[in-house]
């Protein structure tokens, strides 16, 4: 059962912003030729519920019903596996550049209608499930913020 939103930030390639490749790799077609960069991820397969783009564009990846691979090696609070009972968001971003206004109001919209839906207890970022691995949403993602936006709204 689906008890944790989990947050992440990627761009691919690597702080670059807008094109194809975040999707190409969610969808599992990447081509490791289209980018230098895209060599080390050959054979990744990865895939996330939600990606929010820099104007605040939701595209959904995988239904939230079923286990999308976004967390890898994990662990919060004594659980480990935490694809298992998470949804991931993956915000357009790295951990170098702030986040959009857009981005933000859409996270807590969906964050709002995730609530309302699923038993969600807790949110956490990549980086506090998989502590020394992960750095994500990183040091750009304004928690303060988010957690004003989405404590206007009543919880479903």
């Amino acid at each position: 059962m689906v008890s944790l939103l989990v947050l992440h930030n990627i761009s691919l390639p690597p702080g670059e912003f807008g094109g194809p490749g975040v999707i190409d790799l969610f969808l599992n077609r990447l081509d490791p030729h289209a980018h230098p960069y895209y060599q080390a991820l050959r054979g990744l397969e990865v895939s996330s519920h939600f990606f929010i783009r820099r104007d605040g564009e939701l595209i959904q990846f995988v239904p939230c019903e079923r286990r999308a691979w976004h967390a890898g090696v994990s662990q919060w609070r004594g659980r480990e596996r935490c694809n298992d009972f998470s949804i991931g968001v993956e915000l357009e971003g790295s951990d170098e550049v702030v986040f959009t206004d857009a981005q933000y109001a859409e996270l807590a919209r969906l964050t709002q209608d995730l609530r309302a839906r699923y038993p969600i207890q807790e949110i956490a970022g990549h980086a506090d499930i998989a502590p020394g691995r992960k750095t994500d949403p990183g040091p750009c993602f304004d928690w303060a913020r988010y957690r004003s936006l989405i404590a206007t709204e009543p919880w479903g």
